[in-house]
């Protein structure tokens, strides 16, 4: 490995220290007095698990901390890069947190409205005005894509927002026209974010798509351990050099600290600089890697019973191109339910698959692996749409529900008089949670929108269904849902516009 790993490296030293430890972590790195631990992990994360603010690791001015981000600034080609140790979900409330205070307090975000959940936990944190774009939808298959840059640009014509905010690539690894969207936006004279939490290795390889940085996007959201090989929980912030970048630079830093622990795990942090130096010389395991996902791809069309999603991309006008380590497949078409099948490839076959709809599921090729393609697709062929494997007419719909009303600022209505009614009783309140689906994580229902029946029969079938979750709900199963008192305010605001993508 030719990269440095500087900030790895100093814990590494200080850990091999002969040090009698009387401070926090309450381990103190002795195996005695945390066995179960030691048995567990391993005394050396112990020994690596370290307190902040230590001269030689993270204090000073000049440290290897500091270098740490610097070189992971260097190889995403960003002005300025944050390491996070609350995952992408952090960098999205500190990028919308930053956004509510650049240039005017609170104000109008462009945003789409596929967004994940923790995006709009940062607009009401920051008491944002959101005008929503409306992805473009495959309703066979129940999936989110992306915006075009003629819906940004018809949402920006008002001329009263600061900011636009966008999501590439999706889950499904749809990639949208990053640089056409932040050509629009820069005419309109706002910055560009970039939730790009699933694409940590793009730019590290000829044949991967470009990093947003490259294509003109002010600030990058990078969820760095899904697909950049760092441990679950860490991610970074990236700041490009652009004509925005001295404005947005104090307000990230500000947002980073309301925002981050003071106590970062030395660990998480130390994952990060060892996944940067990983991705800058694994152009030869990405090489691989890219193989064995091409492999897969064809050994599934080859059964002739199932789909590959990602082929009618091109049918959509706002996908421009596609991750290549990301295997989407249609199992409908093959008469099974596809969260019941995610669940029977783990339970039966010990294959664990990345997400589920009711039709698809979707294969994750981490950079640097190369999975087994005869195990899995004899699994695949071997499940027959019967029992809890048949697609389901009723409980798993496909299509996805269509948002209500917006008639409350998101953080107006989260803070508002609110009571619990039934879900039967819910159709037509005000909703003051932010409802979703898991996974994605795609809010279907936001504070300050209209419930609709639509809306809250998908929940309660999502809720239902094998591994499935609804964040925000109230009970496991929504049966009950938070709405807000009837005769509370509805100012208007931005919500109250939808662009169609």
């Amino acid at each position: 490995m030719t990269s440095t790993t500087p900030y790895a490296d100093a814990v590494r030293r200080f850990a091999e220290r002969d040090l009698q430890r009387l401070n926090v972590p309450g381990h103190s790195a002795d195996p005695a007095a945390a066995p179960l631990l030691v048995e567990y992990f391993g005394a050396d994360v112990l020994r690596r698990d370290i307190e902040p603010l230590l001269d030689g690791i993270d204090k000073g001015e000049t440290n290897p901390l500091e270098a740490a981000r610097a070189a992971a600034a260097r190889a995403w080609g960003a002005r300025r890069t944050w390491f996070l140790t609350n995952g992408a979900s952090e960098a999205n409330r500190m990028a919308a947190l930053a956004l509510s205070a650049f240039r005017t307090p609170d104000g109008v975000v462009v945003a789409q409205r596929s967004a994940h959940s923790s995006f709009f936990d940062g607009i009401i944190l920051g008491g944002l005005d959101p005008r929503f774009v409306h992805p473009t939808i495959d309703e066979q298959h129940g999936i989110n894509h992306g915006v075009t840059p003629e819906s940004v640009q018809e949402a920006l014509r008002a001329g009263d927002a600061k900011a636009a905010y966008i999501i590439s690539p999706s889950y499904f690894g749809a990639v949208a026209d990053v640089e056409g969207i932040a050509a629009v936006c820069h005419e309109a004279g706002v910055p560009l974010v970039v939730d790009a939490a699933w694409a940590a290795h793009f730019g590290f390889h000829p044949d991967l798509p470009a990093n947003p940085l490259a294509l003109g996007a002010d600030l990058v959201v990078s969820s760095t351990h899904k697909m950049g090989g760092s441990l679950t929980q860490s991610a970074m912030l990236h700041l490009g050099d652009g004509e925005f970048a001295d404005e947005l630079d104090p307000l990230i830093d500000r947002a980073f600290m309301f925002t981050q622990s003071t106590s970062a795990s030395s660990l998480l942090l130390a994952s990060l600089d060892l996944a940067r130096a990983t991705l800058e010389d694994g152009h030869e395991r990405i090489s691989a890697s890219l193989a064995a996902a091409e492999e897969l791809r064809s050994a599934v069309r080859a059964t002739g019973r199932f789909p590959i999603v990602s082929d009618g991309f091109g049918a959509f006008p706002d996908i421009v191109g596609h991750d290549p380590l990301r295997v989407s497949i249609d199992v409908g078409a093959a008469g099974l339910d596809g969260h019941a099948v995610r669940e029977e490839l783990l339970r039966s076959y010990g294959i664990m698959t990345e997400i589920s709809t009711g039709s698809c599921i979707v294969v994750f090729v981490g950079p640097g692996t190369t999975p087994d393609t005869a195990r899995f697709v004899a699994a695949l062929q071997a499940l027959r749409p019967v029992g809890d494997l048949a697609a389901r007419e009723q409980g798993g719909p496909v299509a996805l529900p269509k948002p209500g009303d917006a008639v409350m600022r998101p953080r107006d209505a989260a803070f508002a008089h609110t009571e619990i009614v039934s879900a039967a009783e819910a159709a037509g309140r005000v909703s003051a949670d932010s409802l979703a689906a898991y996974p994605p994580g795609i809010p279907n229902v936001l504070p300050g929108e209209v419930l609709t029946a639509e809306t809250i029969s998908f929940l309660r079938g999502i809720a239902a269904m094998p591994g499935g979750y609804v964040r925000g709900a109230v009970d496991g199963a929504v049966d009950g849902v938070r709405v807000v008192v009837e005769g509370a305010d509805r100012a208007p605001s931005g919500t109250t516009e939808v662009i169609p993508s």
